[in-house]
C-alpha cells in the first residue's frame, strides 16, 4: 500500500498533555480529540481537515517519504470568531511483523501556533506542545 493511500482517510484524532507524573488522572491528560480527514496528492502535497461538532481547521502540509513516513501540516481556521493555528508533526507507524490485526496509526506532536480564547475568559497561549495519535477510521 502507498504512502498516498495509507495516509488519505479518515482518522479518529486524540492528544494528550505530556505530563511525566505517573499518578495523573488520565482523564486530565486530554488535550483534544477530533475527526482527522488527510489527503495526499501523488505530489505530496497534504490536505484536509480536523474538526468536531461546531468547527474546524484546514489542514496544509506535506509528506517527506521514508521508513517511517513523516506528515508535517498546519490546521488553520476562524473558531468562535477567534483565529486559531496549530503544527502537527506525525508518522506512519509502519507495519509490524507479527502483529495481529494493526489498525493503520498516526503518532506524533500537535503545537499550539498563536494564542486564543479558552472559552472559559482566559487565554489558551502559543508554545503548548501536546502527543498525539490518530487511527484510521476508513480510507479514502
Amino acid at each position: 500500500m502507498s504512502i498516498k493511500q495509507l495516509g488519505s482517510g479518515i482518522w479518529t484524532y486524540r492528544s494528550l498533555l505530556n505530563n511525566p507524573d505517573l499518578s495523573a488522572d488520565f482523564n486530565s491528560l486530554e488535550f483534544g480529540r477530533a475527526n482527522l480527514k488527510i489527503e495526499i496528492a501523488e505530489n505530496g502535497i497534504l490536505s484536509g481537515k480536523i474538526y468536531d461538532t461546531g468547527w474546524q481547521l484546514d489542514l496544509k502540509g506535506g509528506v517527506q517519504y521514508g521508513n517511517p513516513a513523516t506528515l508535517w501540516f498546519q490546521g488553520s481556521g476562524i473558531v468562535s470568531g477567534a483565529p486559531w493555528i496549530y503544527d502537527y508533526l506525525c508518522y506512519i507507524v509502519p507495519h509490524i511483523p507479527n502483529g495481529i490485526n494493526q489498525v493503520p496509526a498516526l503518532v506524533g506532536s500537535v503545537t499550539r501556533a498563536i494564542p486564543h480564547p479558552d472559552g472559559s475568559g482566559g487565554t489558551s497561549p502559543a508554545g503548548v506542545v501536546a502527543s498525539f495519535y490518530a487511527v484510521l477510521q476508513s480510507p479514502k
